[in-house]
């Protein structure tokens, strides 16, 4: 449990890092160190799956913003200029959030029971069900295909969707020069 609330608190240092940092690319290995904390969190609460595509996403991210920096300027020139006041509004309220995010991590995380021990105990329903329900033999394609159907679909899209966007910020062919 422990390890959640130090991987939130690297998290947090590392977006601050990502944000004020005037070198993007800087700021980009920030940005992945926060993406990459998260799938590790994944893991720990026991959600393989979704660190998976949080790695896949985490990674095409990464790579199409080295590649647009790589192409343009590495230094953001709008850090250290003079505050407005929709700046210090925007601060106001990003610290707002921020409290208010902090407190429904800390409370969530209280609810996660300790490594070992599952909320549900849906997989004894899941093999016992898997044959006269699905028909099929394989309870690893019958949970995937059948009892968690939409949730399949859903990481497919998610994975389908980011490889034609990279397709297509990557493509040559077409574009006018």
């Amino acid at each position: 449990m422990i390890e959640l609330y130090l991987f939130l608190a690297f998290m947090i240092i590392a977006a601050i890092v990502a944000t004020e940092i005037k070198d993007l690319l800087s700021a980009v290995i920030s940005l992945g160190a926060v993406g990459f904390s998260v799938a590790i969190m994944f893991i720990l609460i026991q959600a393989p799956d979704l660190a998976i595509v949080q790695i896949v996403i985490e990674v095409l991210t990464i790579v199409i913003f080295i590649a647009v920096i790589s192409r343009t300027t590495h230094i953001d020139e709008t850090i250290g200029k003079k505050l407005s006041s929709t700046h210090i509004c925007a601060i106001v309220l990003y610290a707002f959030f921020t409290i208010l995010f902090l407190i429904v991590m800390f409370r969530s995380l209280q609810e996660i029971p300790d490594f070992g021990n599952p909320i549900m105990k849906i997989a004894s329903e899941y093999i016992k069900l898997g044959l006269p329900k699905t028909g099929g033999a394989n309870i690893v394609a019958d949970v995937i295909l059948d009892f968690r159907a939409l949730d399949t679909l859903g990481e497919a899209t998610v994975l389908f969707t980011s490889v034609i966007g990279v397709v297509a910020l990557m493509r040559k062919s077409g574009r006018k020069k």
